[in-house]
């Protein structure tokens, strides 16, 4: 069967458990994104600690190298949306928990109006009932491109797009 893999953990806890401020923003997040758990924000937390992380660390380098991976960073950065044409490194350490959380394929779903909430939208993706550019995607946490953005959809054969269907079609007659 292949060599086992190690599994590791994406995410760290808080280093101190029992913050009011922390948790009073983290129980904001969980409400707001329609998040199943915390974990999920220490996730994003972790996805945002890696990208600032190598942004620290290319601002102190310098050479061909330093550029070629400054480059690659900020391709992948506007890849997904977080930056736009022409952004610096010193706008990748302004980052925040948000923007990551506002590139999840559960949040464009509803933002699209795919869905009327937030957990109905998680509901959806997990359903199988959301396709990205044709394929299905049951991750509410897939980080969604900026190409692929417009190409959220139902999927071909579920029953909420034939909902959907009859009701544009409803709403044309009258």
């Amino acid at each position: 069967m292949g060599d086992p893999r190690r599994i590791r953990k994406k995410y760290h806890t808080p280093s101190h458990p029992w913050q009011a401020d922390r948790i009073q923003e983290e129980k904001e997040l969980l409400k707001e994104y329609g998040l199943k758990n915390k974990r999920e924000i220490w996730k994003a937390l972790a996805i945002l600690r890696g990208i600032r992380g190598q942004a620290r660390e290319l601002l102190g380098k310098r050479g061909e190298q330093a550029a070629w991976q400054e480059k690659q960073l900020m391709a992948r950065l506007r890849r997904l949306n977080l930056l736009k044409e022409g952004a610096t490194l010193d706008d990748v350490l302004s980052l925040t928990v948000r923007d990551i959380l506002n590139r999840r394929l559960q949040t464009l779903v509803y933002k699209k109006g795919l869905a009327a909430t937030m957990k109905q939208a998680r509901q959806f993706i997990v359903h199988g009932h959301i396709t990205v550019a044709g394929r299905k995607v049951t991750a509410p946490s897939y980080l969604v491109r900026a190409d692929e953005e417009d190409a959220i959809g139902y999927a071909e054969n579920s029953p909420i797009r034939n909902l959907e269907i009859v009701r544009k079609q409803a709403e044309e007659a009258a």
